[in-house]
């Protein structure tokens, strides 16, 4: 058999790659050898860091008849969904469809042109607790292929209708003839959020995701709620078992609602918007220096564990050596064994203490090290020597598999945080990316999703660079920033609007952003993201990343195309805001958006300013040509809003209430 996929980029689709299953990417050489043979498809989509991605390829894929099955009258496709979230999104949406959930593994099956017409997630090799098995699900399908080939055309039909109408929900919005009034939204979400926070923090039950975006939608609420809310959720997630305490970052989700045991994958999206999240709320609620160095340390963890040559790589397995968590649970022996052969036994009964390692634990009668109530974040001085120790036992063990590859997207989220850090070395950490991702993504014309350049950026990829470009240049004031965030913003607009692009004097031209851009065409639809969910849509951060670039240029065309993006969810920002709480952020600057201009180097003002939780706002620093800059009097400060002034000022207390002034 040839194998297929050993050459991809990404590690998922090479692993069990020699399984004898003849695995095909997705493209159109599979759907059309699908055509020729006459054969439905069998889709697979996974990623790396899956824990039941891997159950399933062991159980099944690996399994003799199984293979025999999909190989004799199937075409079988592997896709990666972190390379591919074009796909799966599309087919994510169908399988929510047939069988009320989602998940992954998904497995699909398709027509030869693509359409879906029954759809699940992971399924046993043989039927097991009510749930059918794969092999019979595989003969079922051949079956209703060969002899009732009519049922499956029809259902395919119906199925591709009401998936039109999923994947693009934004343009079956109805109108809504209600005033958007953005500040009724934040406290609309406000009391949302306050009504769902739980005694344990996060909002809502287990599994227990982090949800960085409604952490943001309440750091500049003042009253009580808000306040107890942020602070439950951001102390309960970087002091239990959610973070590594020993190595640094956060696992993808907690399986319980408590943040005790999680699900100890490692994603580097979740680092860089946690990371974010925490710079930002550490800025907006003084006096919790635990947040800022949560922060630090989780982007410590990424530069020292997903650094590879063109970036940094996307994940770390929930497995070691076949066993979930194995690299971070430990015994109270496994303690004092490391410490002893580091002479540290003395450190025992402390180290204990900490990281609350107890007999029996909470995972598999091993504990997940958490620190214990009253213990600082960052480690004790007397302590970092067992912490060391700790360590290097642990760097002994078998260790989690990497996925390699360098998502575009997720990188400039990682460029972000790093920039937002204030922190010189890690700054110039976030500016060497941007520049690296420049070079390894962009072949002088197209944007790639990764460093292999086998798959198309996405509208995400090209919005959260765009995006980062934008924190460089309000972090170091060069205009060169600005000039490739301009270049970003046209790549975006011309091969992922959908119909004519608005100007001032057509401002509601278009239909929005396609996630995936005119390029690819092995697509029978072009998704649109308007929800946000772990991470934000590609509809919200295009907002924000385009609103963004006006105020920072005083260029009016993208904010144009902004104000369209707004304009078409208003019906979702108006009465569910929860469920966009990111793009209702990125309406704030393209509706309210304030620019404070600080003209000439660093100084007490754009110091002052960076090291604040803006709401809504871009600072505009340096000596370049922009008209933002032109008749502008160095060491002095300007507040703007919708192209009105206030009086310049020089001093921070000056500054500090021009801001309340104009973000109240």
């Amino acid at each position: 058999m040839t194998n297929r996929l050993a050459d991809a980029s990404s590690a998922y689709l090479r692993q069990h790659a020699e399984n004898p299953v003849d695995w095909w990417p997705w493209g159109h050489e599979a759907l059309d050898m699908a055509r020729r043979l006459d054969r439905p498809i069998f889709l697979s989509v996974g990623y790396a860091a899956c824990h039941w991605c891997h159950v399933m390829a062991h159980e099944s894929f690996e399994d003799s008849e199984v293979a025999r099955l999909l190989n004799d009258s199937f075409v079988a496709i592997k896709v990666d969904r972190e390379e591919r979230p074009d796909v799966d999104a599309l087919y994510m949406a169908a399988t929510q469809l047939v069988a009320g959930h989602g998940g992954w593994p998904m497995s699909v099956f398709l027509t030869p042109d693509g359409s879906p017409f029954m759809a699940g997630t992971y399924y046993p090799p043989v039927d097991r607790q009510g749930q059918v098995g794969f092999r019979r699900l595989l003969g079922a399908m051949r079956d209703v292929w060969s002899n009732r080939r009519d049922d499956v055309v029809a259902q395919a039909a119906q199925l591709h209708e009401a998936l039109g109408r999923e994947v693009a929900f934004i343009d079956h919005l109805s109108p809504s003839v209600q005033t958007l009034d953005l500040a009724v939204s934040r406290r609309l979400l406000r009391d949302d959020l306050a009504g769902r926070v739980d005694g344990d923090g996060g909002f809502g039950d287990a599994p227990k995701f982090p949800r960085p975006s409604y952490v943001d939608a309440l750091i500049h609420f003042d009253d009580p709620g808000s306040r107890a809310a942020v602070t439950r959720t951001l102390d309960a997630m970087s002091r239990r078992g959610l973070y590594d305490h020993l190595r640094g970052g956060f696992a993808r989700y907690s399986v319980d609602g408590s943040w005790h045991v999680p699900h100890f994958e490692k994603m580097l999206c979740d680092q860089a918007l946690l990371a974010r999240a925490y710079l930002r709320a550490a800025r907006a609620l003084p006096g919790h220096d635990d947040w800022r160095a949560v922060a630090l340390d989780t982007m410590r963890f990424v530069l020292a564990d997903l650094s590879v040559d063109d970036g940094f790589a996307s994940s770390l397995d929930a497995d070691a050596g076949g066993i979930e968590g194995s690299h971070v649970t430990w015994t109270p022996g496994e303690v004092g064994a490391a410490l002893a052969s580091a002479g540290r036994k003395d450190d025992l009964g402390a180290a204990l203490a900490r990281w609350r390692i107890e007999t029996p634990g909470q995972f598999e009668g091993r504990s997940i090290p958490r620190l214990a109530e009253g213990q600082p974040f960052v480690t004790p001085p007397q302590l970092e020597r067992a912490l060391q120790a700790m360590r290097s036992a642990r760097a002994k063990r078998v260790q989690p598999g990497r996925d390699e590859k360098v998502v575009l997207e997720w990188n400039a989220m990682f460029a972000s945080a790093l920039t937002l850090s204030g922190d010189v070395d890690l700054v110039d950490r976030g500016l060497e990316l941007l520049d690296s991702l420049a070079r390894t993504h962009f072949d002088g014309s197209v944007w790639w999703r990764t460093e292999r350049r086998q798959a198309h950026a996405t509208a995400g990829d090209v919005a959260w660079l765009l995006d980062a470009s934008l924190d460089a240049f309000e972090t170091t004031g060069e205009e060169v920033w600005t000039g490739r965030a301009l270049a970003l913003a046209r790549f975006l607009v011309t091969h992922y609007w959908d119909g004519d692009v608005p100007t001032a004097d057509t401002p509601n031209a278009g239909r929005g952003i396609f996630a995936q851009s005119d390029l690819v065409t092995d697509l029978a639809m072009r998704p649109k993201e308007i929800f946000d969910g772990a991470t934000p849509s590609s509809h919200a951060v295009a907002c924000r990343a385009l609103a963004r670039l006006a105020l920072c240029t005083g260029d009016p065309g993208p904010a144009v195309v902004a104000r369209r993006l707004v304009e078409l969810a208003r019906p979702l920002l108006i009465q569910h805001p929860g469920a966009v709480p990111d793009l209702l952020e990125a309406a704030g600057f393209a509706l309210e958006g304030v620019e404070v201009v600080v003209p000439g180097p660093a100084n007490q003002l754009s110091d002052h300013v960076r090291s604040t939780a803006m709401r809504r706002s871009v600072l505009v620093t340096g000596s370049g040509d922009s008209i933002l800059l032109a008749h502008r009097e160095i060491g002095l400060a300007y507040v703007c809003r919708a192209g009105v002034c206030r009086l310049p000022v020089g001093d921070v207390a000056g500054l500090e209430r021009e801001l309340r002034e104009v973000e109240s």
